[in-house]
């Protein structure tokens, strides 16, 4: 991600939750301002411990910007962690 930008933004997130090698899949995302994204490529994942805590670490795409997510699995919140614009 070049360009980021950094932030701390609680969003609600629709999600596949099943078996297999990912367990956990955001399929979209809706910002504090309403912006509803789209998510259409799951980049990285990876787990993050940060004290007791996991959070599960997204980068995804809507095609057209990066984000990053992360979901706490003890408190199940999701935040926008960063952003930024694709260049081709």
């Amino acid at each position: 991600m070049d360009d980021e930008i950094f932030l701390h933004e609680r969003i609600e997130v629709v999600a596949v939750f099943g078996a297999g090698l990912n367990p956990c899949r955001p399929l979209k995302f809706r910002r504090a301002n309403g912006r509803e994204i789209a998510i259409t490529e799951i980049g990285l994942r990876h787990p993050s411990i940060q004290g007791k805590r996991t959070l599960h670490i997204f980068d995804v795409t809507d095609g057209s910007a990066d984000y990053r997510l992360e979901f706490d699995s003890q408190q199940l919140t999701w935040q926008l962690t960063r952003e930024a614009d694709h260049y081709e």
